[in-house]
C-alpha cells in the first residue's frame, strides 16, 4: 500500500506541509517495501487556481491508496475521493511522526474537506 504524505523536504525526518494542493513535494512511503519517492509537485505552488485538482490527479496517477496531509480542500477532497484515495489529515510535526501515527491507527478518515478552496 502506498500513503502519500504532503511535505517539503526529502524524507522521512521532513516537516508534513500543512496543504495539500500547494505543498511543494509528495513523499509516496510504500508500506509493504518500506520504500519511498519523491514526487515534485512546484508547478502547483503559485498557480492561480486548480492547484488541489492538479496535485489530486497527479498522487492519483502514482498510485496511492491514502494521503495524509494537513489539510485538504473541497475541490481535492471530490477528485481524490472519486479516485478511492482515503484522506487523513494531520498535525504530526514530522513525515515520519505522521506515518507512525498511521501505523498505529490513530489518524482518523476524513469525512469531508476541512478548509474552504485557495485557501493558503
Amino acid at each position: 500500500m502506498k500513503i502519500a504524505f504532503t511535505t517539503a523536504g526529502n524524507d522521512v525526518s521532513a516537516p508534513l506541509d500543512s496543504r495539500f494542493g500547494r505543498a511543494p513535494k509528495f513523499l509516496i512511503y510504500d508500506l509493504d517495501t518500506g520504500t519511498f519517492t519523491l514526487a515534485d509537485n512546484r508547478q502547483n505552488l503559485n498557480a492561480a487556481q486548480g492547484a488541489g485538482i492538479q496535485s489530486a490527479q497527479n498522487i492519483a496517477r502514482l498510485g496511492v491508496s491514502a494521503l495524509v496531509s494537513g489539510h485538504c480542500g473541497p475541490k481535492a477532497f471530490r477528485v481524490l475521493q472519486a479516485a478511492g484515495i482515503k484522506i487523513y489529515n494531520s498535525s504530526a510535526a514530522t513525515v515520519q511522526e505522521a506515518l507512525d501515527l498511521f501505523r498505529a491507527g490513530k489518524l482518523n478518515e476524513a469525512s469531508s474537506a476541512d478548509v474552504e478552496g485557495h485557501w493558503v
